[in-house]
Parts: structure tokens; sequence; C-alpha cells
């Protein structure tokens, strides 16, 4: 299992690649399904030693995606659901937006820029996200010239996806709901 925060950077990615190998291969040869057995964690990891919430902080998580990121255990908690359910690059996204907005040095915000756009925009990214063609292309134009601001459109349409898809789907969530006890 993917346990500890200092596990998740490798064994869990490692993991997560394992098994989409495997679904990829069982896609291509179905009747070769009962040599693989994909084991899923039953419930998402819990966040490191961070402050709980109470569950009425907790409670607010529910109409405001925004207090959810905020949050670091709230923040940390919605990326163990959506790694439990391969659908992490979202969030991935936006913190790697946030973290990027603080580079101070050109050099360095150029350096974020180049390794958001390989890992997120590009088409066949390793963890491309699901932006529209107009947006693809604003953002490419925004990175001629980085700025604070050059991921901003991409990081709107990403928020929203979140807010409207998997803030829902954690909000059901097992692991959500015993916040909230």
């Amino acid at each position: 299992m993917c346990k500890g925060l200092a596990a998740l950077p490798h064994t869990c990615l490692e993991r997560a690649k394992e098994i989409k190998t495997k679904l990829g291969t069982l896609l291509q040869k179905p009747d070769s399904a009962i040599d693989f057995i994909i084991p899923y964690p039953e419930k998402p990891e819990k966040p490191p030693k961070v402050q709980k919430p109470s569950p009425e902080e907790a409670l607010q998580w529910r109409d405001s995606l925004e207090k959810l990121l905020q949050n670091p255990y709230g923040l940390t908690s919605f990326r163990s659901f959506l790694r439990s359910e391969f659908s992490e690059e979202n969030v991935e996204f936006w913190v790697a937006c946030e973290d990027y907005k603080k580079s101070k040095s050109p050099v360095k915000m150029a350096e974020k820029a180049k390794r958001i756009y390989e890992e997120f925009i590009q088409t066949e990214a390793p963890k491309e996200v699901n932006i529209d063609h107009f947006t693809k292309a604003v953002t490419m134009k925004n990175l001629v010239d980085p700025s604070p601001s050059s991921f901003d459109m991409a990081q709107k349409r990403i928020f929203a996806l979140m807010e409207k898809d998997s803030l829902p789907r954690f909000v059901r969530s097992e692991f959500y709901q015993e916040l909230i006890k």
C-alpha cells in the first residue's frame, strides 16, 4: 500500500503506472484477464500529520472548492481521493500553477512554466489535463514571455472542472463523510 508522505512520490506513482499498464493490457486482451489482480485501496490514503479540521470546517468544503484547496488537510484529502480514482492530474496542475505564481525569478518562472507545459498541457503529456483548444492556444501564447498569469485561463478551466465534477464525488466519498461526523 502507498502509505505515508515519504512513499507518495515514487511508490504510489509507480503503483498507479503499473495498474494503468495492466488495465491497458486487459483492454487489449480480455481473455487473459484472470492473469491480473488489481489491488484497489479500500479507502483513500489518510493525510499526513496536519491539523484535522472540525466537522463544521469540513462541512464548508461541500460548497467551496476554494476553501477545500486552501486548507492543507483538505487539499491532501482531496488529492488522496482523486489519486484513488486515478484522476489526480487536475488538482496537481492546479497546485503546480499556484506554486508557479509564487516564483520571483524570471529564470525559475521559465523553468517551472516549461515543466508545467510538458507535464500537463502539451498533447500526450504524462498528466495531460482536459482543456479546450482555445485555452491551450492562449496558454501556449502566454508562455512565449512567461508571467505569473500565464496559466490563469487554463487554471480557471480546471478549477471549474474540479468544482463541477471532482468535488461532488469527493463530498459523497466515505472519507469525507467520516470527516463531517
